[in-house]
């Protein structure tokens, strides 16, 4: 995980959040910010990932339902 996602996630206080996503969730978000080729669109895409889990339910703008494991 690229250090400025990592340092995003631990400043919102959403690491658990994502670390409580499926590993391909984690893999998607990561990938997708990352290969982002310029600054703006990397920063939409890592705002719209807080955004996401810390509303919870949502996934790439898709409803996402948390695994009963958990």
């Amino acid at each position: 995980m690229p250090a400025d996602v990592r340092q995003t996630l631990i400043d919102h206080d959403l690491m658990d959040d994502y670390l409580a996503r499926p590993a391909y969730q984690q893999n998607d978000y990561v990938g997708w910010i990352d290969r982002a080729k310029r600054p703006a669109t990397r920063q939409a895409r890592l705002t719209q990932m807080l955004d996401e889990l810390d509303r919870g339910g949502v996934y790439m703008k898709m409803r996402h339902e948390p695994s009963a494991k958990r």
